[in-house]
């Protein structure tokens, strides 16, 4: 039974939760460069209006969950660019400031932690090279930074590598937060199996993890891993934020629009009749998606 804190997370006064979009997406469609290893967060000190923007347009369109741009936040990630004129820790508040000052205050504000090491490359996961205790020390200062810097939950995402995941779920959950476990199966589909993400999820569960998703996979090979985490029989919220999958899909990236919501709708509505209460949109997907999740899911309770 989650407690009320742990409840008001979930936008109660519907019967579905819309998350955000992507912010990188919108950052490049904005002309915004987002060069690696920071991605989107290089934006945070080069183009902050744009984010702010981008997280009111996802507001407009419906979504009363933000995720702030702390995805490549980190002491690793950060602590060699100097050019940034922040440390790793300011920059983390920064990110949580600018979605905080952008949306509605009673819209939640998630502090995104995600993988030591690329989040489609689980093999190279510094949980397979290094003591778990100093993979976990590392997950808990990024964690630590993002309570302090106000965010209202945790969100654990891309997570391909199960030993990581559940290191990082455990550091998340060490501030006292909310904390939400977001698992990906990568562009391909093929760095989890169903099977294997719903037996993360089993065990994110035990540990404590208040909602379980499926993120950055492709939306038209989604269906199977939430099917399967369905078949978990959960005691938490299920959620799906998908990527738009290919350009010759049609469902986002250069394909935007009404045609480009709906494709992406047609995959949603299986997730929700799979019982995904929490929906969203990963890379290539923008506010005309959320705006389509909003309108099509995300009803009063009858």
């Amino acid at each position: 039974m989650l407690d009320k804190e742990r409840r008001d997370v979930l936008d109660e006064s519907n019967c579905i939760t819309i998350l955000d979009g992507p912010l990188g997406t919108q950052l490049a469609k904005r002309g915004v460069a987002t060069p690696p290893p920071l991605w989107s967060a290089a934006a945070i000190t080069s183009a902050p209006e744009a984010i702010v923007a981008i997280h009111r347009d996802y507001a407009d369109a419906g979504a009363t969950i933000h995720t702030a741009a702390t995805f490549r936040t980190k002491r690793r990630d950060v602590e060699r660019r100097r050019e940034l004129g922040l440390s790793w820790q300011d920059l983390t508040r920064l990110a949580i400031e600018l979605a905080r000052k952008a949306v509605p205050a009673q819209h939640r504000i998630a502090g995104s932690l995600s993988p030591l090491a690329d989040c489609y490359r689980p093999d190279l996961s510094p949980i397979a090279s290094l003591p778990p205790s100093l993979v976990a020390e590392e997950h808990r200062e990024m964690a630590e930074c993002l309570a302090d810097g106000g965010c209202d939950f945790i969100l654990c995402e891309t997570f391909p590598h199960t030993g990581e995941a559940i290191v990082a779920l455990e550091a998340a959950l060490t501030t006292g937060l909310p904390v939400w476990l977001a698992l990906t199966a990568g562009p391909d589909a093929d760095l989890m199996t169903p099977d294997q993400m719903a037996d993360t999820a089993i065990v994110a569960e035990q540990c404590g993890a208040d909602a379980v998703l499926v993120n950055c996979t492709p939306a038209s090979e989604t269906d199977r891993f939430v099917q399967a985490l369905a078949s978990a029989k959960l005691s938490i919220p299920l959620g799906v934020y998908a990527n738009a999958g290919t350009a010759d899909e049609g469902i986002g990236w250069e394909t935007t629009g009404q045609a480009a919501a709906e494709r992406y709708w047609k995959f949603a509505k299986r997730w929700l009749d799979a019982g995904a209460v929490l929906l969203g949109g990963c890379c290539g997907t923008g506010p005309e998606h959320i705006h389509m999740l909003r309108s099509r899911a995300a009803l009063p309770p009858g």
